[in-house]
């Protein structure tokens, strides 16, 4: 980028302009000799002295011109940027008990679609450490706090039912991520929760591991999957083989709920994967990662370059008139 660090004298270039009309005018004004006729002069062609004896004139206002961008003081900018983010740090909790597989998300089950939002979800972020937990009848940590989002997805990807015995320990699972969050020193730490039913299962209720999030500055996120009512749920029968039975959607919304509030997050619904899209977005836009911009411009002086080419061209408007384009007074 350029500017000019004196613009007011580019007003100067006026007074070039008034100065060419004023040389004009006075070329006009010469005194011209008086002849009977001018057939004789009109059969003379022009020398290409004559032709081009309006370069010194041309070169003077050049001249001029480039003094005025010198005065001026031209500079050349160099743009740098500093950018600097305060990432948060997100532990994603995931429900894989056999209740997730309900097929109310058509056409898939729940687990399926909650994996596609999640990753959606994780492509979305920036500088943002993530770590990943699931539970079902017990807790464990699928995939550390980390910045390597493909290595992230990569875990994410290979979540299935059976990898853990079944049940919901909603308490555990809060409690592990409690765990991977309390070393950490970022200035936001959040847990989203997701889960379609009631804690059965572990050593640690959800709200006693909720007033422990509370305690460490971590907000919980909760989300509770699926539609009211019944349920379709697959059944491998060994005799008639895949079928489907209708069982009531048994979510625990009260204790999601406070579970939240204690931690000053959210509780949401999602009946849908639509829904559950929405709800992933809209946590995303509460909890941003705070990036500063501060940008730095080096210049660098130009006024030398016009300066030595101004004196050039009053040299060679100089050199032209004494030369070339010599006159006699």
């Amino acid at each position: 980028m350029i500017r000019f660090a004196n613009p007011w004298f580019l007003l100067a270039a006026l007074l070039v302009i008034g100065a060419v009309w004023i040389l004009w005018l006075l070329r006009e004004a010469r005194p011209t000799a008086a002849f009977p006729h001018l057939d004789l002069v009109r059969e003379i062609k022009p020398t290409w002295r004559v032709r081009l004896r309006w370069l010194p004139l041309a070169a003077r206002i050049l001249a001029l011109v480039l003094l005025v961008v010198a005065i001026a003081r031209p500079q050349s900018g160099t743009a740098s940027r500093e950018i600097t983010s305060e990432g948060i740090d997100i532990m994603l909790v995931l429900d894989v008990s056999g209740s997730m597989k309900a097929e109310d998300f058509k056409p898939n089950n729940r687990l399926h679609v909650a994996k596609q939002v999640i990753r959606q979800f994780i492509e979305g972020r920036t500088n943002d450490r993530i770590g990943l937990v699931v539970f079902s009848g017990q807790s464990f940590t699928q995939c550390p706090l980390t910045l390597d989002y493909r290595v992230l997805t990569g875990f994410l990807d290979k979540i299935d039912f059976g990898m853990i015995e079944d049940g919901t320990a909603i308490g555990m699972a809060i409690a592990n991520a409690v765990n991977r969050l309390r070393e950490s020193t970022a200035k936001s730490k959040i847990i989203i929760l997701l889960t379609d039913g009631v804690n059965n299962r572990g050593q640690i209720e959800p709200q006693t591991a909720a007033e422990i999030a509370r305690t460490m500055g971590i907000k919980i996120y909760t989300i509770g999957a699926g539609k009211p009512g019944n349920a379709m749920y697959p059944i491998e029968d060994p005799v008639f083989g895949k079928r489907y039975v209708y069982l009531p959607n048994d979510l625990d919304e009260a204790s999601l709920k406070q579970i939240a509030e204690r931690t000053n997050g959210r509780y949401y619904r999602a009946q849908s994967e639509k829904m559950l899209e929405q709800v992933y977005s809209e946590i995303g836009m509460l909890e941003k990662t705070e990036i500063k911009i501060k940008e730095y411009i080096q210049y660098q002086e130009l006024f030398g370059y016009f300066a030595v080419a101004s004196f050039l061209a009053v040299a060679l408007a100089g050199v032209m008139g004494a030369t070339w384009f010599r006159t006699l007074p």
